[in-house]
């Protein structure tokens, strides 16, 4: 049986869930599982006040990884710039794409949900099931952009709405 390679995470490192977007390592612990001792990765996600426990030999399989490089979130915000890719096939098949990208936990795959999603002012209305997803993949955009700038939210949300209104004019 060939075992996974750990990841070399150590507390205080911020690391990307694909299924919960930026969290932050606070501790690595032994349990006893159903007998099997476990070392675990413990993640705190603050915003959702949410603790997951990750298997160290699992975390590579389940995709969890470090922060983008700030050349990824470049490009992440170099693809908000261009212009929609709006497929005209039916609105659940292109929600459960979207929804399949922003829990990849790829950052440009998100910013491709968020460029296809925005809409300005002048435009019709979101469904709510557009707004959820385009709030969803925004969310995780801007977390992971602040987290690799070192900035707060909310900066990292303006530079973000800033890259949208500019693509709109």
């Amino acid at each position: 049986m060939n075992k996974a390679r750990k990841p070399e995470f150590r507390p205080n490192d911020f690391v990307v869930y694909p299924a919960h977007g930026v969290g932050k390592i606070v501790s690595i612990e032994e349990r006893d599982i159903a007998g099997m001792n476990l070392e675990l990765f413990v993640i705190s996600f603050e915003k959702d006040k949410m603790t997951l426990r990750v298997p160290t030999d699992k975390a590579t399989q389940v995709g969890m990884r470090g922060l983008s490089s700030p050349d990824i979130v470049s490009k992440a915000l170099a693809t908000l710039k261009g212009k929609a890719r709006v497929k005209r096939a039916m609105w659940s098949r292109r929600a459960q794409e979207y929804e399949q990208k922003i829990n990849s936990g790829d950052l440009l795959a998100i910013a491709e949900v968020v460029r296809d999603l925005h809409r300005s002012d002048d435009q019709r209305e979101q469904s709510y099931s557009e707004r959820q997803l385009y709030e969803a993949a925004l969310e995780r955009l801007t977390r992971e952009v602040a987290a690799v700038t070192g900035q707060d939210e909310a900066l990292a949300q303006k530079q973000v709405d800033e890259v949208l209104v500019a693509r709109a004019a």
